[in-house]
């Protein structure tokens, strides 16, 4: 039987698991220790830390596996691309993985590549950081290059918050270096795609809903977005543009958009698919089963035939993340929703008693909600409505 092995052990990857446990293969999760869902539903278990490209290779030539895969974090993409390549296994390249997950390497390639994006400038320094202020207007976006998601990336209005978060990044990055880019203020949208063998088979706009902490963090998506077939095309065409940048190959990717004045700006991608429900989003707006692409490009199977028995139907759907506004213990949970058809997913990750953090970044999520309809502007309401017939006390 061929094994895939699955880089962490979080939900998302647990539920890469079990797809892939449905289609025939044997499964090895691969993380650190820790009480994360993966460990219970996969066929054995590799202790190491998936950042660490040679402990993920070591890992794989133990447990003798025919595949690697991850989705829906980036701690792991580094380690892929890097075990991939030495083993001859279909995924992404080690140097897309690099670019993938180093922010300053990304922008250089979307510079060469005309990709539109922000200005952006390195500082390594408080000397450069006082030049490169003088070349922008405020606000600015101040970034640490390695890190994944919202972390380390602080939007200064004036010039005295990005010296404070100049600090604060320097002390979360492995780096001894930032960047600073020019704020775009405009809509916040991304796109899912999937390239194989050099084809990109498909591009997927989609609608973010934001949570403002130091950053905007994504919460929630929703598909279709709202907007003019051109700004459509624009999304496509730079994301396409910036697949190409990167070198991106075998692989999902997760793109992050900002929409202005009718002109579309990438931000980052990765090669591998988004987090906080958009591989369901995917899945359920194509009518198949994205994990399960994932899971057959990683074991040399053809993804393309799970994509060509899509239905069609092109099915709105929205997705929140569920979450508290406070720090403390959970001292009472009611959920009165209706369960129905159109009602995909409603996932409490705590229970009574539980100590929970206030909502900084995706960690911090105690749970989720998916639901479809026949519009996205339907699907919006009903999580509105949905979250408030769910009630946690926290004290």
């Amino acid at each position: 039987m061929k094994k895939l092995m699955v880089l962490g052990a979080g939900f998302p990857q647990a539920q890469l698991i079990n797809a892939a446990k449905e289609m025939g293969y044997h499964t090895v999760v691969c993380s650190i220790p820790g009480d994360y869902p993966g460990f219970d539903c996969a066929d054995e278990v590799a202790h190491a830390d998936i950042s660490d490209p040679e402990a993920v290779l070591n890992a794989a030539r133990e447990h003798q596996v025919n595949g690697i895969a991850t989705c829906c974090l980036d701690t792991g993409v580094r380690a892929l691309g890097y075990a991939c390549e030495r083993l001859g296994f279909p995924g992404l390249s080690e140097e897309a993985a690099i670019r993938s997950a180093d922010k300053w390497q990304m922008k250089n390639a979307f510079m060469d590549a005309g990709v539109n994006t922000a200005k952006c400038y390195k500082v390594t320094d408080r000397a450069s950081l006082e030049e490169v202020l003088d070349k922008l207007t405020f606000p600015v976006v101040l970034k640490a290059v390695d890190l994944q998601g919202s972390k380390g990336v602080y939007i200064c209005p004036e010039r005295k918050d990005v010296y404070a978060s100049y600090e604060e990044a320097l002390g979360l990055t492995r780096k001894d270096f930032c960047i600073v880019e020019e704020f775009i203020e405009g809509e916040e949208l991304g796109a899912q795609a999937f390239v194989y063998q050099g084809e990109i088979l498909f591009v997927l706009p989609h609608g973010d809903n934001t949570y403002m902490s130091h950053t905007a963090v994504p919460v929630g998506h929703y598909v279709p977005i709202d907007a003019s077939q051109s700004v459509i095309d624009a999304a496509t065409e730079e994301a396409k543009k910036a697949i190409r940048a990167l070198g991106l190959n075998n692989c999902a990717v997760n793109i992050d958009l900002i929409e202005r004045n009718g002109q579309i700006y990438v931000i980052e991608l990765t090669g591998r698919a988004g987090a906080t429900c958009l591989v369901e989003l995917v899945s359920i707006y194509f009518g198949m089963d994205y994990f399960k692409m994932i899971a057959a490009m990683a074991m040399g199977d053809d993804p393309t035939e799970i994509f060509a028995r899509r239905d069609g139907k092109n099915v709105a759907n929205a997705s929140r993340m569920l979450l508290s506004e406070k720090s403390g213990r959970v001292k009472a949970i009611e959920n009165t929703v209706p369960m129905d058809e159109h009602v995909y997913d409603l996932s409490l990750i705590i229970r009574e008693g539980d100590t929970i953090n206030k909502f900084t970044n995706a960690k911090d999520r105690i749970g989720q909600v998916i639901v479809s309809g026949k519009t996205a502007e339907e699907c919006l309401q009903r999580i509105d409505t949905i979250l408030t017939q769910i009630k946690i006390e926290v004290e």
